[in-house]
């Protein structure tokens, strides 16, 4: 089957919505959603995904982009899940996304000289072995001076001596859309900007769903025999669709976290420190650090949480903590924010809530899949999946897809190893096709053929000269995007990374999409318009003094 995600895909699939009774319905195009239709597909079964917006456009593209078993956990003796995230990051270095996943060593540094070096060393050593987790280099101790030789940005007086240690990152929107892709070419047909609207039921069971094509309004009828809600933080609307009570309810916490450029901060390595709710990370991201996270209660709108000024402030103050010049306000280049879809318990700290995922079928037929972490995807997926089955009438094959390399993977290391004379075969610069190797994997060959063809395309975009023309029409020709906000935000990370927000290459890239899209001059300046007004809200939320002020501003700015 086609991995390739061009519009005539999605009108075909939308066309052939309802036509046959499917085995699984999966609701919500996130990392576990995508991870579920995969996990389905890859058993023989027939699948459908419906995401109401974009893939990974909640919780699945605003993560710390980390795929990582969770040091603090250790601290809260949860090993069971410290010890299943770390085999997932050994997976996904090693066979399954070697082309997305990649190391990333971090400095803990050492506040008192005995205890803590005893204490926080001994957590460190059991997280480098425990469950197999040896796919990384082992922690080592370090003096001051070394430490100070690593992060020169630190002030002396801010350690004692650190520790260093290795865990890994993801472009967690990317991985997420090929994840789906993957799906796709183990035969499911994955569908953004469709809504389900309703349960279909046949009694108490249901049997599917109404689903709502967003580009044209058209409702379209899906039967299958079992339906997995794979909705993260629109888990609780799900359970008022159904009209009974969940076993669990999901709460949000909000966790933000700014961009400031890599020359910034002095540094060879990521930072890890530890703060009075959790822990705060400054992580590299290519020309840039990413700086994070919070933790607070978030009860307003799920499809726009903002980033207020108490919670840029509360990052500027904890990082300036230990930095020898401190940052501004003008070093900040992004902000974003995301929600995470906690088990709900009775204390009112979220960040003592599980991590832990949760597997129930409130009524027959329906599957709901909650809590979790983002490195723990794939068990979640397996999960729910397993339990789908049971009772389908028919023998079902167990989850395959621990051995299962996602979209890109295959011949990757190999391209890699071969970078120069590749690069002098396809006539790019080497640092170009490291770039699209890290971004694409094996299927960078789709973007070389694409530049071939018109070596214009192998022009840097205006105003964010890290991306390639190629690399935004591929978005649309292959990866799925329908929007000026797909490409922005999720296939690449503009939105994000430049420091007018994408304002400069919207234009151009409209230019670039639109013909394959079918947009005319109005369909454009509509696009860039919402991806303006979206760039305002966000700017105008930043300033307000609290989430709900900032909560209030955003959705104002984008009525």
């Amino acid at each position: 089957m086609s991995a390739r995600l061009d519009p005539s895909y999605r009108a075909r699939a939308v066309d052939a919505l309802g036509d046959n009774d499917i085995d699984v319905l999966v609701i919500g195009g996130g990392v576990v959603g995508a991870g579920a239709a995969l996990d389905a597909a890859s058993r023989g079964l027939s699948v459908t995904l419906v995401e109401a917006r974009d893939f990974a456009a909640g919780t699945s593209s605003r993560s710390s982009k980390l795929i990582h078993g969770g040091l603090r956990y250790l601290e809260q003796l949860d090993f069971w899940l410290v010890r299943e995230a770390l085999k997932e990051r050994g997976l996904l270095l090693n066979k399954l996304a070697p082309h997305l996943v990649r190391p990333v060593s971090f400095l803990l540094p050492l506040q008192h000289r005995v205890w803590e070096r005893a204490y926080i060393g001994a957590g460190v050593a059991l997280y480098d072995t425990i469950g197999g987790a040896r796919a990384l280099p082992m922690h080592r101790h370090l003096s001051r001076t070394r430490a100070l030789e690593l992060a020169p940005a630190l002030r002396e007086d801010s350690m004692t001596g650190a520790i260093r240690y290795f865990d890994a990152q993801v472009d967690d929107a990317r991985h997420t859309m090929m994840i789906a892709r993957t799906a796709a070419q183990h035969g499911a047909t994955v569908l953004t900007r469709t809504k389900v609207t309703g349960l279909l039921r046949d009694g108490e069971r249901v049997i599917g769903a109404q689903v709502t094509d967003l580009e044209t309004g058209r409702e379209h009828t899906v039967r299958a025999r079992r339906v997995i809600s794979a909705t993260g933080v629109w888990t609780d609307e799900m359970n008022r669709m159904t009209g009974v009570e969940f076993p669990f309810h999901v709460r949000m916490s909000k966790g933000v976290h700014i961009l400031v450029p890599r020359e910034r901060l002095d540094l060879d390595t990521g930072l890890i420190m530890r703060t009075e709710k959790s822990v705060l990370f400054v992580i590299p991201w290519h020309n840039h650090w990413i700086i994070g996270t919070t933790d607070t209660d978030w009860s307003l709108d799920k499809d726009h949480p903002a980033a207020s000024n108490a919670d840029v402030q509360y990052i500027l103050d904890h990082v300036n903590a230990v930095l020898r010049e401190p940052l501004t306000r003008d070093d900040i280049v992004g902000t974003y924010a995301g929600l995470r879809p906690l088990l709900s318990g009775a204390s009112s700290d979220t960040s003592t809530l599980s991590r832990e995922h949760a597997v129930a079928e409130p009524v027959p037929g329906l599957f709901v899949i909650a809590g979790g972490k983002y490195t723990t995807y794939r068990v979640m997926a397996a999960d729910v999946v397993d339990a789908a089955v049971k009772g389908l009438g028919r023998a079902v094959a167990p989850s395959v897809t621990d051995k299962l390399p996602i979209l890109g993977a295959v011949g990757y290391q190999e391209m890699l190893a071969d970078l120069d004379s590749l690069a002098q075969r396809v006539g790019l610069p080497k640092a170009t096709v490291e770039h699209l190797l890290g971004r694409y994997g094996s299927g960078a060959h789709d973007l070389f053929e694409l530049i071939a063809a018109d070596r214009a395309l192998a022009e840097s975009l205006p105003g964010a000269e890290q991306y390639l023309a190629a690399e935004v029409v591929y978005a649309v020709t292959h990866e799925g995007a329908l929007h000026l906000d797909d490409v922005l935000t999720r296939r690449t990370r503009i939105s994000i990374e430049a420091s007018d927000r994408g304002l400069l290459a919207a234009p151009e890239v409209a230019l670039l999409i639109g013909p394959h899209l079918g947009w005319d001059t109005a369909d454009a300046e509509r696009e860039l318009t919402r991806y303006r007004d979206r760039v305002q809200a966000e700017l105008t939320a930043n300033q307000a003094a609290d989430d709900e002020a900032a909560n209030a501003a955003r959705l104002v700015a984008v009525a």
